[in-house]
């Protein structure tokens, strides 16, 4: 897999494989089209190229829509590229092949990317986590900032002080996310845990740096073992004395 360009549907909950209640995050994924494939002679890189969701004419600028018209393929709204990793060949990736949820498996663990909400302008208590002035007595002083610089040296504010100002809305990524279940009918993923964006948020999923592929069916067997081993270290109970 060298990766992926979803929309964020929303969080639910589910029973993950060992009976217990999980949060979840389900993920659209594609289906994206090979829009481009980079090589080492022509660009100094492999890399592969990927579209999302179609658009239409009247919204795609000229040149957009006549390199699109070339490849006789539909316009594309967002573009992505991706290098493949040693693993992979250029052989495998055609311009026009579809991809979609089949490329994940239960168990993987991947790494999503997407754009945090934005809470516009915030003051340095909600942005920084001040801790604020006294709230009575007359202390007019409150959720003020405060002093910003030094008087004698250097005379100026120094540089990333926290300040009031834009919060949100900044490129964020969540690492070694679990794919529990994979939807392929609906081609979509759940995964373990948050990401970034509000809903329907775009996201880039790739496949994790981190974490290797776990066996999901083995993780029952596991747990229900260590239970047993628990129960064996345990000491009996004496039974109650007769009256």
């Amino acid at each position: 897999m060298i990766g992926m360009l979803g929309r964020k549907i929303g969080m639910t909950q589910i029973l993950d494989h060992v009976g217990e209640v999980v949060p979840v995050t389900v993920i659209q994924t594609g289906p994206v089209t090979v829009t481009r494939i980079r090589t080492q002679a022509k660009e100094g890189y492999n890399a592969i190229q990927i579209g999302f969701e179609d658009v239409k004419e009247k919204h795609a600028t000229n040149s957009h829509f006549k390199a699109f018209e070339k490849l006789q393929l539909t316009p594309k709204r967002h573009l992505k590229e991706f290098r493949l990793p040693p693993n992979q060949k250029l052989e495998d990736y055609k311009v026009g092949q579809e991809m979609n949820a089949e490329l994940f498996s239960e168990g993987e663990f991947v790494d999503v990317q997407g754009k945090t909400k934005g809470k516009g302008f915030q003051g340095g208590i909600r942005r920084w986590g001040m801790k604020g002035g006294p709230e009575t007595h007359g202390s007019m002083y409150h959720r003020r900032p405060g002093s910003n610089g030094c008087t004698t040296f250097p005379g100026r504010t120094w540089r990333g002080h926290h300040h009031p100002g834009h919060m949100g809305d900044d490129t964020n990524t969540v690492q070694n996310l679990l794919i529990v279940k994979v939807m392929k009918e609906d081609n979509a993923i759940l995964v373990r845990g948050a990401v970034p964006g509000a809903r329907n948020a775009l996201l880039v999923i790739q496949k994790s740096f981190k974490r290797d592929k776990i066996d999901l069916t083995k993780l029952k067997q596991r747990v229900g073992a260590e239970d047993k081993k628990d129960a064996k270290k345990a000491p009996a109970k004496k039974p109650a004395p007769k009256k």
